[in-house]
């Protein structure tokens, strides 16, 4: 399974662009949001400042037929730098 992300962006005007990616960022409320595949699974982990003890991730996993199920994970936060082989 491919880690690619195909994105559909769409406009006020309802103009839409499609391109792909492995891992993309939403600005929201002055937080990095970080979504990304990792496997089976859709990740999405907030970005770490200064003083941050710990971050959360949300992972998000197909079910059956219309379900899925939604895992909050608690990591500490390190000095962290993001590379080829991080999963988050």
């Amino acid at each position: 399974m491919s880690d690619a992300l195909q994105l559909i962006l769409e406009d006020n005007d309802g103009t839409q662009l499609e391109t792909s990616c492995t891992r993309f960022a939403v600005v929201w409320q002055g937080k990095e949001l970080w979504v990304q595949a990792v496997g089976d699974q859709l990740l999405i982990g907030v970005d770490v400042e200064e003083g941050d003890t710990e971050y959360a991730n949300l992972l998000l996993r197909p079910q059956a037929t219309n379900l899925v199920s939604l895992q909050l994970e608690m990591e500490p936060a390190d000095d962290h730098v993001h590379g080829p082989d991080c999963n988050h």
